[in-house]
């Protein structure tokens, strides 16, 4: 503690041996300082407050028919690009600056001044945005924030609008590509089906769909025909009483009853043995019925007028009809079958046709879809550049217009002014403590002896007359005098700072 107390002592000492240079450079220094805070130009900070209104009614009803612009993204882009080289220049253009460059080098600085003074604030989430702007002219600060506010909303609305333009011109140039492709496709698909009339498949229907339907086809008439010659050969039999084919006709009556004794017959077999009375007599019936019918048939017939009997015209319309139906079904039998045969014979080649038809299809179905979903994309891009460009999407409402301030906002004088008075009192402690060091002296016993390694034997005080201690007392009240003056030049200023702010 001795030693730090000593090391004080002894800075103090050694500044208080300099003393008056330490005023001088602190008058020096302050006065300086002062002359440059003094000689600052006035600052006057231009400010603007806008509100971007992102939320619009046109959004939900329009939603579904075109893409809807990022409303927010948009404007986080302009203000980020606010500041950009072409904007300022723009900026300077607008407020006359540019006619103020001698050259272009003088130009890029103002650019880069003009950049480095702008500041734009905000946030997202309240859609309020600050653009301020510090000049030493308020009208010139009023002018480029002003500036710089048309600048934001209107790039807000053209940036879209010009890539929704382009877009649709894209949109254009690929219908209208489409639409070549389409003719091409169109022609080439009616060349191949005139190319390939008679192998080409029906309703969509394949060449193993179409083979499988006349193989049906065919097997149905041909049952058919079994069928309408089965009903044939019954009428025929009808007409010869059961005999074969090409026999003579047989009375109906007889054959009728023939037909109701056999019926008896079997009924009395479901009730009766073999030896019954009842059976033996109706089996001896039956069989001289069956004797009478042939008989009748060899001799062709026993009844002349049978051919003339209703029955029997009946018999033989019904059996007319029977034969044309089936020379009917036969015909669609041979049709069928050569229906068959020529799909056979054109097993080879429909299907290489039928996947040749398929492409195209898929090729001409392709460039007619992409041509409509193209047409509609065109009509949601223009919709869309109509929807940007419409100001119910995004409305701009300016909360603070630009004014040019009255009063300067810079710089801060008060301060800066007491910033130079401490600086020039530390710059005058400083100088006379490096003038101690520079002409070294003693200034106790303790620092001879430390430094020479010697006893000290002895000290002899100075002993001033009364006109050194006179001279002395003056000095020091005229130190004190230049000290207070010094603060007193401080305090003034900074009064008549607070008085006047645009000193």
């Amino acid at each position: 503690m001795a030693e730090i107390t000593a090391l004080i002592l002894n800075f103090l000492k050694a500044i208080g041996k300099y003393r008056w240079h330490a005023v001088t450079i602190a008058w020096v220094v302050a006065l300086i300082g002062w002359a440059i805070v003094l000689r600052l130009p006035n600052q006057y900070e231009t400010t603007a407050r806008v509100y971007v209104d992102t939320q619009s009614i046109l959004k939900p009803l329009l939603s579904g028919m075109t893409s809807l612009p990022n409303i927010n993204q948009q404007v986080t882009f302009m203000r980020q690009t606010l500041i950009s080289r072409p904007n300022v220049e723009r900026v300077m253009r607008m407020t006359d600056l540019d006619v103020k460059a001698r050259d272009a080098d003088e130009k890029e600085k103002m650019i880069d001044n003009l950049m480095s003074k702008i500041t734009i604030a905000g946030t997202e989430r309240d859609d309020i945005y600050t653009i301020s702007y510090r000049a030493p002219d308020p009208k010139l600060g009023k002018d480029v924030v002003q500036s710089l506010l048309t600048i934001f909303m209107e790039g807000s609305y053209g940036g879209k609008k010009q890539e929704s333009d382009k877009a649709v011109q894209f949109i254009d140039d690929q219908i209208r590509s489409y639409e070549e492709k389409l003719a091409s496709a169109e022609n080439t698909l009616k060349e191949f089906k005139i190319r390939n009339m008679g192998l080409l498949p029906r309703e969509g229907a394949d060449f193993g769909s179409k083979v499988a339907s006349a193989s049906d086809a065919l097997s149905q008439a041909k049952l058919e025909l079994a069928e309408a010659e089965q009903s044939r050969n019954a009428i025929r039999r009808r007409m010869t009483g059961g005999g074969k084919d090409g026999a003579g006709p047989v009375d109906p009556e007889l054959a009728e009853r023939i037909a109701t004794t056999q019926k008896n017959l079997d009924s009395l077999r479901l009730q009766y043995t073999e030896q019954h009375p009842d059976i033996i007599a109706t089996k001896r019936l039956l069989d001289q019925l069956q004797e009478r019918k042939k008989e009748e048939a060899k001799k062709g017939g026993v009844n002349p007028n049978l051919a003339a009997s209703p029955m029997m015209q009946q018999l033989n319309v019904t059996l007319s009809d029977a034969e044309s139906r089936v020379a009917a079904l036969r015909a669609r039998v041979n049709e069928y079958q050569n229906r068959v045969n020529t799909l056979r014979t054109q097993s080879t080649t429909a299907p290489e046709v039928e996947a040749q038809l398929a492409q195209l299809n898929r090729d001409y179905q392709v460039n007619r879809e992409n041509h409509q979903r193209l047409i509609e994309r065109r009509e949601q891009a223009r919709l869309s550049g109509d929807l940007s460009s419409a100001t119910d999407i995004m409305s701009f409402r300016v909360i603070e217009p630009p004014l040019a301030p009255a009063v300067p906002t810079g710089p801060n004088r008060p301060v800066l002014f007491t910033a130079a008075f401490l600086v020039a009192l530390a710059a005058g402690l400083a100088g006379a403590f490096l003038m101690s060091q520079f002409r070294p002296t003693f200034l106790s016993q303790a620092a001879l002896r430390e430094v020479t390694g010697m006893p000290i034997l002895g000290t002899i005080n100075m002993h001033w007359t009364d006109g050194q201690k006179v001279r002395r007392k003056k000095r020091l009240y005229g130190l004190g005098a230049t000290v207070l003056l010094l603060i007193g030049l401080y305090g003034a200023g900074i009064a008549t700072m607070m008085a006047r702010p645009g000193l």
